[in-house]
């Protein structure tokens, strides 16, 4: 199981966005997929399901079958953690060599948030139940992923630096940082890189005093894979002077703010190793993606894709494609050839 977290602690860069369309991307590419939404507020949950379906899976109490279900005895203090409740998203796309499964999302999950804050300082003191709730996220997903044997597991988040994230974080292998080209994703860097490495360093220390060598517990790698650029011009490769300021500042930040590093010869996002892309935005596109319940690049003319949106559509197909692979190979995995390419 590798894990990957799209995370940027500055919201609305299209990260959720993201973590959807790489999510079924990676199953048309022939891999099983868990995608886990950790995120309270549900987003990532809310464009795979709908209401109806949403609504059977939400019922109050220890049954709901939501990542809040599969922590409950935790938060309750009864037990640890539940095998999961597994969303099945791929069954109905015979097209699919893969598989692609859901972590489902709960609007509950921020209960857990006072128990991961006061339990992460008690693992100094070698307490099992302290280990046992913050490494909940990572047991949990490693039951997922076994149950569906999945080798990626996509992690989405919410933009903030708390413990729920920490905790999320941790369970991570890999982070892609999602960005816009604007000051608020450069100051977002800023934030980011040093509390990600803090987190890297206080987990090693807890690691070491572990009480119980049988508890499967996460590295806490969260190796920097890359990062993404969501573009916000309709013209790709003539941006609007408004951000073209901010675009040219990211490879620099992004070495110095999340690696550590303090380069001199800084190269052009275009060359940037780095950068995993520099995304189009559809933004006329979305809108049919969210009726149809699928993503953009499987938009077919029975949606509503005609005329200029089909070239559209085949090109985000192309785009996320090339982004997946470059995922994979940013963190060493090695890549399924794509046998059922958009048509």
């Amino acid at each position: 199981m590798k894990t990957i977290a799209f995370f940027n602690n500055k919201g609305g860069v299209g990260k959720t966005t993201l973590v959807y369309h790489l999510s079924w991307m990676y199953a048309n590419m022939g891999h099983n997929v868990v995608a886990a939404d950790l995120d309270p507020q549900s987003n990532l949950t809310s464009m795979f399901l709908n209401e109806e379906r949403l609504e059977e899976l939400w019922p109050d109490g220890e049954h709901c079958n939501t990542i809040l279900g599969a922590i409950d005895p935790i938060l309750k203090g009864t037990g640890d953690v539940k095998n999961p409740y597994i969303e099945k998203i791929s069954k109905e796309q015979s097209f699919f060599s893969g598989d692609l499964s859901l972590v489902v999302g709960d609007l509950g999950l921020s209960k857990f948030e006072d128990d991961l804050s006061d339990h992460w300082p008690k693992c100094m003191d070698r307490k099992e139940n302290a280990f046992r709730i913050i490494s909940a996220f990572y047991r949990l997903l490693k039951m997922a992923a076994e149950k569906t044997s999945s080798e990626l597991v996509l992690i989405d988040v919410g933009p903030n630096l708390g413990a729920i994230n920490r905790a999320a974080l941790i369970a991570a292998d890999f982070i892609v940082i999602p960005l816009a080209p604007d000051l608020f994703s450069l100051q977002g860097l800023r934030n980011l890189g040093p509390t990600l490495r803090r987190w890297r360093e206080e987990w090693k220390e807890r690691l070491q005093k572990k009480p119980m060598p049988d508890l499967p517990l996460p590295e806490g790698l969260m190796e920097p894979a890359g990062y993404i650029i969501l573009q916000h011009a309709t013209r790709i490769d003539r941006p609007v002077q408004a951000y073209a300021k901010w675009i040219v500042r990211i490879p620099g930040e992004y070495r110095l703010s999340v690696l550590n590093e303090n380069e001199k010869n800084i190269p052009t996002y275009e060359n940037d190793h780095h950068c995993l892309s520099l995304l189009k935005h559809y933004r006329s596109l979305m809108p049919m993606a969210m009726e149809a319940r699928k993503p953009i690049f499987f938009l077919k003319p029975a949606d509503g894709v005609i005329g200029a949106h089909v070239k559209a559509v085949r090109s985000c197909h192309d785009e996320f494609e090339t982004l997946a692979g470059k995922i994979l190979d940013h963190c060493g995995i090695n890549q399924l050839t794509s046998e059922h390419h958009y048509g």
